[in-house]
């Protein structure tokens, strides 16, 4: 981990002082149809700026949760596919850096490969299916279902029971 890179760039007054601007994690997606696609599986931006018919920039708030994908090809397939669900940080916390994330976050889950890439979105799946807001479930969820599928284990299903056990352990322990 490093620390943010971020904070060089804050005037000299302090750090509350800066517009909500200089504290958004930002992320490049991009489409180019059978060859790079990145996109975002889950998540709410708060801005959402097009660059051209390919590229467009995805803005979160610190503490967002957002699941971004990389899926690229060549004429014989599929050359690599990722899923990064990620937690925008404030200005001062430290972060992971990450493709295509401006500056980076923390980094909840991770995985490459398509068979592990399709098991986190069967996952997202059934969260939703609860219904919850995937962006909106106990972050360490996530670490869990990672490190259990790249363990090659079962992931264990997020609950009602265990959503509400999670919002009161965060009443008490911000």
């Amino acid at each position: 981990m490093q620390r943010s890179a971020r904070r060089d760039r804050l005037p000299a007054r302090g750090r509350e002082r800066v517009t909500c601007a200089a504290n958004l994690t930002t992320v490049e997606l991009t489409w180019i149809e059978k060859r790079v696609e990145h996109w975002l599986r889950f998540g709410k931006p708060v801005s959402d700026r097009i660059l051209d018919r390919r590229r467009r920039l995805a803005s979160f708030t610190p503490g967002s949760v957002f699941a971004f994908i990389r899926w690229a090809a060549n004429d014989y397939g599929t050359v690599s596919s990722h899923i990064d669900i990620v937690r925008a940080v404030e200005a001062d916390e430290p972060f992971q850096t990450i493709p295509f994330v401006q500056p980076g976050g923390e980094l909840l889950l991770a995985l490459s490969g398509w068979q592990k890439v399709r098991r986190v979105l069967e996952a997202i799946d059934a969260v939703e299916a609860i219904p919850l807001a995937p962006s909106d479930i106990a972050p360490d969820y996530w670490r869990q279902v990672g490190a259990r599928i790249a363990a090659g284990q079962q992931v264990s299903p997020y609950t009602r029971e265990r959503h509400d056990a999670w919002l009161k352990r965060r009443k008490l322990v911000p």
